[in-house]
Protein backbone atom coordinates (compact mmCIF):
# COMPACT_ATOMS: atom_id res chain seq x y z
CA UNK A 1 0.00 0.00 0.00
CA UNK A 2 1.45 3.05 -1.20
CA UNK A 3 1.84 6.29 1.48
CA UNK A 4 0.07 8.74 1.09
CA UNK A 5 1.31 12.38 2.53
CA UNK A 6 0.54 15.89 3.66
CA UNK A 7 2.60 19.24 3.34
CA UNK A 8 3.62 21.73 5.85
CA UNK A 9 5.78 24.43 6.46
CA UNK A 10 6.77 23.05 9.66
CA UNK A 11 7.04 20.05 10.60
CA UNK A 12 7.79 19.11 14.43
CA UNK A 13 8.35 15.73 15.85
CA UNK A 14 6.97 16.13 19.41
CA UNK A 15 4.80 17.30 21.66
CA UNK A 16 7.26 18.61 24.44
CA UNK A 17 8.20 22.11 25.87
CA UNK A 18 10.61 22.43 23.26
CA UNK A 19 8.39 20.86 19.86
CA UNK A 20 4.47 23.06 21.71
CA UNK A 21 7.03 26.25 22.05
CA UNK A 22 7.69 26.36 18.92
CA UNK A 23 4.35 25.44 17.24
CA UNK A 24 2.63 28.50 19.10
CA UNK A 25 5.86 30.91 18.19
CA UNK A 26 5.28 29.80 14.76
CA UNK A 27 1.57 30.97 14.54
CA UNK A 28 1.96 34.22 16.91
CA UNK A 29 4.78 35.65 14.66
CA UNK A 30 2.11 34.53 11.49
CA UNK A 31 -1.13 36.11 13.46
CA UNK A 32 1.13 39.34 14.94
CA UNK A 33 2.02 39.71 10.76
CA UNK A 34 -1.51 38.69 9.01
CA UNK A 35 0.34 35.72 7.28
CA UNK A 36 -0.36 32.36 7.13
CA UNK A 37 2.40 29.26 8.18
CA UNK A 38 0.99 25.73 8.46
CA UNK A 39 2.56 23.85 11.36
CA UNK A 40 1.99 19.99 12.34
CA UNK A 41 3.53 18.17 15.77
CA UNK A 42 3.67 14.54 16.02
CA UNK A 43 3.55 13.05 19.25
CA UNK A 44 4.08 9.27 19.42
CA UNK A 45 1.91 9.01 23.29
CA UNK A 46 -1.42 8.74 23.25
CA UNK A 47 -2.19 12.61 24.24
CA UNK A 48 -0.20 15.26 24.69
CA UNK A 49 1.64 14.81 27.96
CA UNK A 50 1.38 11.07 28.13
CA UNK A 51 4.85 10.51 27.82
CA UNK A 52 6.20 13.59 29.71
CA UNK A 53 7.97 12.99 32.88
CA UNK A 54 10.17 15.72 34.86
CA UNK A 55 10.72 16.85 38.56
CA UNK A 56 9.50 19.60 37.70
CA UNK A 57 10.62 23.10 39.08
CA UNK A 58 9.89 25.40 36.15
CA UNK A 59 11.60 28.78 36.03
CA UNK A 60 9.14 30.91 33.94
CA UNK A 61 11.22 33.12 32.20
CA UNK A 62 10.17 31.50 28.84
CA UNK A 63 6.84 31.65 29.92
CA UNK A 64 6.99 35.02 30.58
CA UNK A 65 8.74 35.38 27.43
CA UNK A 66 6.25 33.50 25.30
CA UNK A 67 2.74 34.40 26.96
CA UNK A 68 3.25 37.24 29.19
CA UNK A 69 -0.37 36.94 30.60
CA UNK A 70 0.20 33.51 31.08
CA UNK A 71 -0.90 33.89 34.53
CA UNK A 72 -4.33 35.10 33.32
CA UNK A 73 -4.90 32.50 30.38
CA UNK A 74 -4.91 29.86 33.29
CA UNK A 75 -1.16 28.00 32.48
CA UNK A 76 -0.84 25.08 35.50
CA UNK A 77 2.03 26.98 37.63
CA UNK A 78 0.25 26.69 40.40
CA UNK A 79 2.80 26.28 43.10
CA UNK A 80 5.09 28.69 44.03
CA UNK A 81 8.97 27.69 45.75
CA UNK A 82 8.69 28.66 49.33
CA UNK A 83 12.19 27.39 50.59
CA UNK A 84 14.89 25.41 49.34
CA UNK A 85 16.57 22.49 51.86
CA UNK A 86 19.76 20.76 50.59
CA UNK A 87 20.33 17.86 52.16
CA UNK A 88 23.87 15.43 52.70
CA UNK A 89 22.85 12.18 53.75
CA UNK A 90 24.63 9.50 55.55
CA UNK A 91 22.78 5.98 55.87
CA UNK A 92 21.52 7.09 59.31
CA UNK A 93 21.89 10.98 59.63
CA UNK A 94 21.10 14.19 57.62
CA UNK A 95 22.92 17.61 57.92
CA UNK A 96 21.04 20.49 56.47
CA UNK A 97 23.39 22.97 54.20
CA UNK A 98 23.31 26.33 54.95
CA UNK A 99 21.32 27.98 51.95
CA UNK A 100 23.35 31.48 52.41
CA UNK A 101 26.43 29.53 51.30
CA UNK A 102 24.47 27.84 48.43
CA UNK A 103 25.44 29.77 44.97
CA UNK A 104 22.85 32.71 43.92
CA UNK A 105 22.32 29.95 41.00
CA UNK A 106 20.87 27.12 42.86
CA UNK A 107 18.01 29.53 44.53
CA UNK A 108 14.34 28.88 43.41
CA UNK A 109 12.66 31.31 44.65
CA UNK A 110 10.80 33.06 41.86
CA UNK A 111 10.21 29.71 40.49
CA UNK A 112 7.87 27.56 40.34
CA UNK A 113 6.91 23.54 40.99
CA UNK A 114 4.94 21.92 37.97
CA UNK A 115 3.56 18.77 36.63
CA UNK A 116 5.62 18.90 33.20
CA UNK A 117 3.04 16.96 31.53
CA UNK A 118 -0.46 19.38 32.69
CA UNK A 119 1.84 22.35 31.46
CA UNK A 120 2.42 20.75 28.29
CA UNK A 121 -1.09 19.76 28.09
CA UNK A 122 -1.72 23.36 28.33
CA UNK A 123 0.93 24.58 26.02
CA UNK A 124 -1.19 22.29 23.21
CA UNK A 125 -4.34 23.78 23.92
CA UNK A 126 -2.95 26.86 23.52
CA UNK A 127 -1.59 25.95 20.12
CA UNK A 128 -4.32 24.94 18.87
CA UNK A 129 -6.37 28.08 19.52
CA UNK A 130 -3.91 29.22 17.53
CA UNK A 131 -4.36 26.73 14.48
CA UNK A 132 -1.66 24.42 14.78
CA UNK A 133 -2.49 20.70 14.16
CA UNK A 134 -1.39 18.29 16.90
CA UNK A 135 -1.66 14.64 15.98
CA UNK A 136 -1.03 12.12 19.34
CA UNK A 137 -0.54 8.63 18.73
CA UNK A 138 1.69 8.98 16.09
CA UNK A 139 5.04 7.85 16.44
CA UNK A 140 7.86 9.61 14.05
CA UNK A 141 9.75 6.75 13.00
CA UNK A 142 11.54 7.31 9.82
CA UNK A 143 13.19 10.24 8.44
CA UNK A 144 12.46 11.29 4.95
CA UNK A 145 15.30 13.04 2.41
CA UNK A 146 15.57 14.69 -0.77
CA UNK A 147 17.06 13.65 -3.80
CA UNK A 148 19.99 16.04 -2.85
CA UNK A 149 20.04 14.79 1.04
CA UNK A 150 18.71 17.18 2.78
CA UNK A 151 15.48 16.14 5.50
CA UNK A 152 11.82 16.23 3.44
CA UNK A 153 10.42 15.37 6.74
CA UNK A 154 9.35 12.06 8.21
CA UNK A 155 6.69 9.44 8.37
CA UNK A 156 5.11 8.04 11.05
CA UNK A 157 4.89 4.38 11.39
CA UNK A 158 3.18 1.23 10.13
CA UNK A 159 0.23 0.39 12.46
CA UNK A 160 -1.06 -3.83 12.68
CA UNK A 161 2.33 -5.56 12.09
CA UNK A 162 2.69 -8.57 13.50
CA UNK A 163 5.61 -9.63 15.98
CA UNK A 164 6.57 -12.25 12.66
CA UNK A 165 6.92 -8.97 10.63
CA UNK A 166 3.34 -10.22 8.77
CA UNK A 167 0.57 -7.67 8.14
CA UNK A 168 -2.13 -8.28 10.70
CA UNK A 169 -6.07 -7.56 9.58
CA UNK A 170 -5.56 -3.62 10.72
CA UNK A 171 -2.68 -2.65 9.23
CA UNK A 172 -2.67 0.95 7.73
CA UNK A 173 0.51 2.31 6.03
CA UNK A 174 2.24 4.84 7.75
CA UNK A 175 1.97 8.52 6.93
CA UNK A 176 4.47 10.91 5.35
CA UNK A 177 4.77 14.51 5.98
CA UNK A 178 6.67 17.28 4.18
CA UNK A 179 7.79 20.29 5.10
CA UNK A 180 10.28 23.05 4.05
CA UNK A 181 11.61 22.50 7.95
CA UNK A 182 11.67 19.44 10.13
CA UNK A 183 11.85 20.06 14.19
CA UNK A 184 13.17 17.10 15.77
CA UNK A 185 12.17 17.59 19.68
CA UNK A 186 11.54 14.33 20.46
CA UNK A 187 13.60 14.59 24.39
CA UNK A 188 16.35 12.81 25.57
CA UNK A 189 17.99 10.49 23.02
CA UNK A 190 15.28 10.17 20.06
CA UNK A 191 16.16 7.77 17.18
CA UNK A 192 15.73 10.42 14.41
CA UNK A 193 17.88 12.43 16.22
CA UNK A 194 20.49 9.98 16.73
CA UNK A 195 20.32 9.51 12.80
CA UNK A 196 20.23 12.74 11.94
CA UNK A 197 23.70 13.52 14.29
CA UNK A 198 24.74 10.56 12.67
CA UNK A 199 24.37 11.35 9.07
CA UNK A 200 24.66 14.64 9.15
CA UNK A 201 28.12 14.61 11.69
CA UNK A 202 26.40 17.26 13.78
CA UNK A 203 28.70 15.76 16.85
CA UNK A 204 32.06 16.39 15.26
CA UNK A 205 33.55 18.54 17.52
CA UNK A 206 31.53 18.02 20.70
CA UNK A 207 31.96 16.52 23.30
CA UNK A 208 30.36 13.32 24.01
CA UNK A 209 26.57 13.58 25.61
CA UNK A 210 26.47 13.06 29.48
CA UNK A 211 23.43 11.43 30.60
CA UNK A 212 21.65 10.48 33.69
CA UNK A 213 18.50 8.00 34.73
CA UNK A 214 15.87 10.05 36.62
CA UNK A 215 12.69 7.61 38.30
CA UNK A 216 10.12 9.50 40.02
CA UNK A 217 6.70 8.81 41.85
CA UNK A 218 4.08 11.02 42.95
CA UNK A 219 2.59 10.52 46.56
CA UNK A 220 -0.18 12.06 48.05
CA UNK A 221 0.64 12.27 51.61
CA UNK A 222 -0.74 13.07 54.77
CA UNK A 223 -1.84 16.83 54.89
CA UNK A 224 0.05 17.67 58.29
CA UNK A 225 2.85 17.09 56.24
CA UNK A 226 2.80 18.54 53.32
CA UNK A 227 4.25 21.99 52.84
CA UNK A 228 3.09 23.58 49.79
CA UNK A 229 6.54 25.17 47.64
CA UNK A 230 8.77 22.80 49.67
CA UNK A 231 12.06 22.25 47.60
CA UNK A 232 14.33 19.13 49.00
CA UNK A 233 17.42 18.06 47.64
CA UNK A 234 19.99 15.77 49.02
CA UNK A 235 23.54 14.20 47.87
CA UNK A 236 24.90 11.23 49.73
CA UNK A 237 23.49 7.90 50.44
CA UNK A 238 22.48 5.42 49.57
CA UNK A 239 25.04 6.53 46.83
CA UNK A 240 28.38 5.63 47.13
CA UNK A 241 31.08 8.67 46.69
CA UNK A 242 32.09 7.03 43.44
CA UNK A 243 28.77 7.04 42.13
CA UNK A 244 27.12 10.74 41.14
CA UNK A 245 23.74 11.44 41.63
CA UNK A 246 20.74 12.79 44.10
CA UNK A 247 16.93 13.32 45.01
CA UNK A 248 14.39 15.48 44.83
CA UNK A 249 11.51 16.12 46.97
CA UNK A 250 9.04 18.81 45.41
CA UNK A 251 5.44 19.63 47.49
CA UNK A 252 3.00 20.26 44.85
CA UNK A 253 -1.04 21.24 45.50
CA UNK A 254 -3.26 19.37 46.57
CA UNK A 255 -1.23 17.28 49.62
CA UNK A 256 1.19 15.55 46.45
CA UNK A 257 4.82 15.06 46.82
CA UNK A 258 7.24 14.24 44.10
CA UNK A 259 9.89 12.46 45.17
CA UNK A 260 12.27 11.44 42.71
CA UNK A 261 15.96 9.92 42.51
CA UNK A 262 18.89 11.02 39.94
CA UNK A 263 21.96 8.69 39.10
CA UNK A 264 24.24 9.57 36.34
CA UNK A 265 24.57 6.96 34.18
CA UNK A 266 28.58 6.97 34.03
CA UNK A 267 28.87 4.52 36.71
CA UNK A 268 31.22 1.77 37.04
CA UNK A 269 29.97 -0.77 39.22
CA UNK A 270 27.57 -3.12 36.49
CA UNK A 271 25.90 -4.25 39.71
CA UNK A 272 24.23 -1.50 40.28
CA UNK A 273 20.16 -0.33 40.01
CA UNK A 274 19.17 2.71 40.23
CA UNK A 275 15.65 1.84 40.63
CA UNK A 276 16.54 -0.07 43.57
CA UNK A 277 18.86 2.84 44.76
CA UNK A 278 15.96 4.76 44.78
CA UNK A 279 13.46 2.96 46.72
CA UNK A 280 15.80 2.29 49.42
CA UNK A 281 16.50 6.17 49.75
CA UNK A 282 12.98 6.71 50.05
CA UNK A 283 13.67 4.62 53.34
CA UNK A 284 15.82 7.04 54.59
CA UNK A 285 15.23 8.59 57.95
CA UNK A 286 14.88 11.86 57.10
CA UNK A 287 12.79 10.55 54.26
CA UNK A 288 10.83 8.18 55.13
CA UNK A 289 8.29 9.99 57.36
CA UNK A 290 6.90 12.13 54.64
CA UNK A 291 5.68 8.96 52.80
CA UNK A 292 3.96 6.79 56.03
CA UNK A 293 0.33 6.75 55.99
CA UNK A 294 0.45 8.13 52.07
CA UNK A 295 -0.31 6.58 48.84
CA UNK A 296 1.65 6.20 45.93
CA UNK A 297 0.09 7.81 43.23
CA UNK A 298 1.89 7.42 39.77
CA UNK A 299 6.13 6.14 38.55
CA UNK A 300 8.04 6.42 35.40
CA UNK A 301 11.56 6.69 34.83
CA UNK A 302 13.26 8.57 31.93
CA UNK A 303 17.09 9.84 30.60
CA UNK A 304 18.37 13.10 31.21
CA UNK A 305 20.88 15.20 29.13
CA UNK A 306 23.81 15.84 31.36
CA UNK A 307 26.81 16.82 29.30
CA UNK A 308 25.74 20.63 29.05
CA UNK A 309 27.00 23.50 26.64
CA UNK A 310 30.36 21.18 26.02
CA UNK A 311 27.83 18.47 24.79
CA UNK A 312 25.78 20.61 22.35
CA UNK A 313 25.91 19.68 18.93
CA UNK A 314 25.51 21.66 15.64
CA UNK A 315 21.47 22.28 16.05
CA UNK A 316 20.96 22.54 11.93
CA UNK A 317 21.33 20.55 9.22
CA UNK A 318 19.84 20.72 5.76
CA UNK A 319 15.64 20.60 6.04
CA UNK A 320 15.91 21.48 9.84
CA UNK A 321 16.83 21.81 13.38
CA UNK A 322 17.04 20.06 16.47
CA UNK A 323 14.91 21.57 19.71
CA UNK A 324 15.08 21.48 23.22
CA UNK A 325 16.59 18.20 24.85
CA UNK A 326 16.93 16.52 21.47
CA UNK A 327 20.14 18.39 21.77
CA UNK A 328 20.39 18.65 25.00
CA UNK A 329 19.87 22.03 27.18
CA UNK A 330 19.79 20.95 30.49
CA UNK A 331 21.17 22.95 33.32
CA UNK A 332 22.41 20.11 35.64
CA UNK A 333 23.52 22.38 39.03
CA UNK A 334 19.65 23.87 38.90
CA UNK A 335 18.24 20.55 37.64
CA UNK A 336 15.95 22.43 35.27
CA UNK A 337 16.09 22.14 31.39
CA UNK A 338 12.30 22.88 30.27
CA UNK A 339 12.69 26.43 29.91
CA UNK A 340 16.11 25.97 28.34
CA UNK A 341 13.90 24.02 25.70
CA UNK A 342 10.74 26.04 25.39
CA UNK A 343 13.61 28.95 24.60
CA UNK A 344 15.13 26.88 21.55
CA UNK A 345 11.97 25.88 20.37
CA UNK A 346 10.96 29.85 20.08
CA UNK A 347 14.26 30.53 18.75
CA UNK A 348 14.23 27.95 15.58
CA UNK A 349 10.73 28.96 14.98
CA UNK A 350 11.69 32.81 14.49
CA UNK A 351 14.27 31.36 12.29
CA UNK A 352 11.98 29.47 9.82
CA UNK A 353 9.25 32.02 10.24
CA UNK A 354 11.55 34.35 9.03
CA UNK A 355 13.02 31.77 6.01
CA UNK A 356 9.31 30.65 4.90
CA UNK A 357 7.42 33.72 5.28
CA UNK A 358 10.12 36.63 4.81
CA UNK A 359 12.33 35.48 2.27
CA UNK A 360 10.42 32.20 0.80
CA UNK A 361 12.78 29.74 0.97
CA UNK A 362 12.30 26.11 0.14
CA UNK A 363 13.61 24.30 3.17
CA UNK A 364 16.25 22.22 1.58
CA UNK A 365 18.80 25.00 3.48
CA UNK A 366 19.90 25.23 7.14
CA UNK A 367 18.47 27.85 9.21
CA UNK A 368 21.87 29.06 10.41
CA UNK A 369 20.30 32.48 12.18
CA UNK A 370 19.33 29.50 15.00
CA UNK A 371 22.54 28.87 16.08
CA UNK A 372 23.45 32.65 16.10
CA UNK A 373 20.50 33.36 18.40
CA UNK A 374 21.37 30.50 20.57
CA UNK A 375 24.63 31.75 20.88
CA UNK A 376 23.41 35.20 22.14
CA UNK A 377 20.91 34.18 24.19
CA UNK A 378 20.39 33.65 28.08
CA UNK A 379 19.87 29.50 27.43
CA UNK A 380 23.92 30.18 26.11
CA UNK A 381 24.25 32.06 29.18
CA UNK A 382 22.42 29.44 31.49
CA UNK A 383 24.71 26.63 30.46
CA UNK A 384 27.98 28.52 29.96
CA UNK A 385 27.95 29.58 33.49
CA UNK A 386 27.74 26.09 34.89
CA UNK A 387 29.94 24.19 32.39
CA UNK A 388 32.57 22.62 34.54
CA UNK A 389 30.04 21.57 37.07
CA UNK A 390 29.28 17.55 35.79
CA UNK A 391 32.48 17.01 34.36
CA UNK A 392 34.26 18.67 37.41
CA UNK A 393 32.48 15.72 39.04
CA UNK A 394 34.20 13.51 37.07
CA UNK A 395 37.63 14.99 36.83
CA UNK A 396 37.97 15.07 41.17
CA UNK A 397 35.24 12.77 42.52
CA UNK A 398 31.71 13.27 43.90
CA UNK A 399 32.76 15.13 46.59
CA UNK A 400 35.75 17.04 45.61
CA UNK A 401 33.87 17.85 42.44
CA UNK A 402 30.94 19.37 44.41
CA UNK A 403 33.02 21.29 46.43
CA UNK A 404 34.40 22.80 43.16
CA UNK A 405 31.16 23.16 41.45
CA UNK A 406 30.23 25.28 44.38
CA UNK A 407 33.03 27.17 43.83
CA UNK A 408 33.30 27.59 40.08
CA UNK A 409 29.22 28.91 40.86
CA UNK A 410 30.43 31.30 43.03
CA UNK A 411 32.73 32.96 40.81
CA UNK A 412 30.65 33.18 37.88
CA UNK A 413 27.83 34.74 40.72
CA UNK A 414 31.03 37.17 41.63
CA UNK A 415 31.23 38.34 38.49
CA UNK A 416 34.70 36.59 37.88
CA UNK A 417 34.86 34.43 34.59
CA UNK A 418 36.62 31.45 34.78
CA UNK A 419 39.42 30.97 31.90
CA UNK A 420 38.84 27.35 31.55
CA UNK A 421 36.59 25.05 30.40
CA UNK A 422 36.67 20.98 31.45
CA UNK A 423 35.60 18.64 29.12
CA UNK A 424 33.93 15.14 28.91
CA UNK A 425 36.14 12.49 27.92
CA UNK A 426 33.92 9.23 28.05
CA UNK A 427 30.52 8.01 26.72
CA UNK A 428 28.01 6.38 29.34
CA UNK A 429 28.30 3.09 27.90
CA UNK A 430 32.64 2.76 27.96
CA UNK A 431 32.40 3.57 32.43
CA UNK A 432 31.46 0.39 32.90
CA UNK A 433 33.99 -2.11 34.19
CA UNK A 434 33.82 -5.96 34.48
CA UNK A 435 31.55 -7.29 37.42
CA UNK A 436 34.65 -9.54 38.69
CA UNK A 437 36.50 -6.08 39.38
CA UNK A 438 33.23 -5.12 41.35
CA UNK A 439 31.54 -5.14 44.67
CA UNK A 440 27.70 -6.63 44.53
CA UNK A 441 25.23 -4.69 46.21
CA UNK A 442 23.15 -6.47 48.14
CA UNK A 443 19.27 -4.71 48.04
CA UNK A 444 16.47 -5.11 50.69
CA UNK A 445 13.33 -6.11 49.90
CA UNK A 446 10.69 -3.85 49.06
CA UNK A 447 7.89 -3.45 51.51
CA UNK A 448 5.10 -2.80 49.46
CA UNK A 449 4.59 0.43 51.74
CA UNK A 450 7.68 2.88 51.22
CA UNK A 451 9.39 0.44 48.89
CA UNK A 452 8.46 -1.36 45.98
CA UNK A 453 9.02 -3.70 43.22
CA UNK A 454 9.45 -3.06 39.42
CA UNK A 455 6.49 -4.86 38.37
CA UNK A 456 3.78 -3.16 40.78
CA UNK A 457 5.40 0.05 39.92
CA UNK A 458 5.57 -0.93 35.50
CA UNK A 459 1.65 -1.27 36.16
CA UNK A 460 0.92 2.38 38.02
CA UNK A 461 2.88 3.57 35.01
CA UNK A 462 -0.53 2.84 32.81
CA UNK A 463 2.44 1.15 30.20
CA UNK A 464 0.74 -0.61 27.50
CA UNK A 465 1.67 -1.47 24.44
CA UNK A 466 0.15 -4.07 21.76
CA UNK A 467 1.26 -7.36 22.33
CA UNK A 468 1.50 -8.54 19.00
CA UNK A 469 3.99 -6.10 17.23
CA UNK A 470 7.77 -6.32 16.30
CA UNK A 471 9.97 -5.52 19.68
CA UNK A 472 10.97 -2.01 19.32
CA UNK A 473 14.38 -2.67 21.55
CA UNK A 474 16.14 -4.50 18.47
CA UNK A 475 19.75 -6.06 18.72
CA UNK A 476 22.06 -5.22 16.71
CA UNK A 477 24.22 -8.60 17.35
CA UNK A 478 22.02 -11.35 19.00
CA UNK A 479 25.10 -13.38 20.64
CA UNK A 480 26.59 -9.99 22.29
CA UNK A 481 23.54 -10.00 25.57
CA UNK A 482 25.45 -13.46 26.40
CA UNK A 483 28.66 -13.58 25.01
CA UNK A 484 29.98 -10.02 26.25
CA UNK A 485 27.20 -8.63 28.76
CA UNK A 486 26.33 -11.47 30.62
CA UNK A 487 29.88 -13.27 30.30
CA UNK A 488 31.96 -9.97 31.78
CA UNK A 489 29.24 -7.40 33.09
CA UNK A 490 26.48 -9.79 34.85
CA UNK A 491 23.97 -8.54 32.28
CA UNK A 492 23.71 -5.02 33.39
CA UNK A 493 20.74 -4.32 31.82
CA UNK A 494 18.97 -6.15 34.00
CA UNK A 495 19.33 -3.63 36.42
CA UNK A 496 19.73 -0.39 34.47
CA UNK A 497 16.20 -0.34 33.06
CA UNK A 498 13.93 0.02 35.95
CA UNK A 499 11.35 -1.24 34.16
CA UNK A 500 11.98 -5.28 34.47
CA UNK A 501 11.94 -5.42 30.19
CA UNK A 502 15.49 -7.33 30.28
CA UNK A 503 15.44 -10.45 31.81
CA UNK A 504 18.50 -13.40 31.91
CA UNK A 505 16.40 -17.03 31.52
CA UNK A 506 17.85 -20.20 31.93
CA UNK A 507 14.90 -23.31 31.39
CA UNK A 508 16.67 -26.48 32.59
CA UNK A 509 19.88 -27.54 30.65
CA UNK A 510 19.47 -25.09 28.09
CA UNK A 511 22.07 -22.23 28.02
CA UNK A 512 20.74 -18.46 29.43
CA UNK A 513 19.47 -16.11 26.82
CA UNK A 514 18.12 -12.60 26.93
CA UNK A 515 14.08 -12.33 27.35
CA UNK A 516 13.15 -8.62 26.56
CA UNK A 517 9.56 -8.00 27.74
CA UNK A 518 8.82 -5.04 25.83
CA UNK A 519 5.31 -4.36 26.71
CA UNK A 520 6.93 -3.60 30.18
CA UNK A 521 9.39 -0.53 28.41
CA UNK A 522 8.61 3.30 29.92
CA UNK A 523 10.31 4.74 26.92
CA UNK A 524 13.76 6.01 29.17
CA UNK A 525 16.08 5.15 26.39
CA UNK A 526 18.49 4.12 29.67
CA UNK A 527 19.21 0.72 27.67
CA UNK A 528 20.09 2.67 24.30
CA UNK A 529 22.55 4.70 26.18
CA UNK A 530 24.42 2.63 28.86
CA UNK A 531 24.63 -0.45 27.05
CA UNK A 532 28.39 -1.35 27.26
CA UNK A 533 28.51 -2.24 23.55
CA UNK A 534 25.71 -0.21 21.86
CA UNK A 535 24.17 -3.46 20.86
CA UNK A 536 20.78 -2.63 21.99
CA UNK A 537 18.83 0.47 19.71
CA UNK A 538 15.51 1.56 20.93
CA UNK A 539 12.83 2.57 17.95
CA UNK A 540 9.49 3.41 18.62
CA UNK A 541 6.60 1.38 18.89
CA UNK A 542 3.33 1.38 17.46
CA UNK A 543 2.14 5.27 18.27
CA UNK A 544 0.32 5.13 21.42
CA UNK A 545 2.23 2.85 22.74
CA UNK A 546 4.26 3.14 26.19
CA UNK A 547 3.41 5.32 29.43
CA UNK A 548 0.08 7.26 29.85
CA UNK A 549 1.19 9.71 32.61
CA UNK A 550 -1.94 10.98 34.34
CA UNK A 551 -0.01 14.04 35.84
CA UNK A 552 3.97 13.51 35.97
Amino acid sequence: MEREFMEYDVVIVGAGPAGLSAAIRLKQLAEQNGKEISVCVLEKGSEVGAHILSGAVMDPIAMNELFPNWKELGAPLNTPVVEDQFLFLTETGAKRFPEKLMPPLLNNHGNYIVSLGNVCRWLAAQAENLGVEIYPGFAAAEVLYHEDGSVKGVATGDMGIGRDGEHKSDYAPGMELHAKYTFIGEGVRGSLAKEIQAKFNLRDGVDPQKFGIGLKELWEIDPAKHKPGLVMHSQGWPLGSETGGGSFLYHLENNQVAVGFVVHLNYENPHLSPYDEFQRFKTHPAIRSFFEGGKRISYGARAINEGGLQSVPKLTFPGGALIGCSAGFVNVPRIKGSHNAMKTGMLAAEAAYDAVVNQGRNGHDELTPYIDAYKKSWVYDDLFKVRNVKPGLSKFGMWGGTLYGGFDMWMHCLGVKLPWTFHHTKADNECLRPASEMPKIEYPKPDGKISFDKLSSVFISNTNHTEDQPIHLRLKDAGVPIKINLAKYDAPEQRYCPAGVYEIVKEGADAPRLQINAQNCVHCKTCDIKDPTQNINWTVPEGGGGPNYPNM
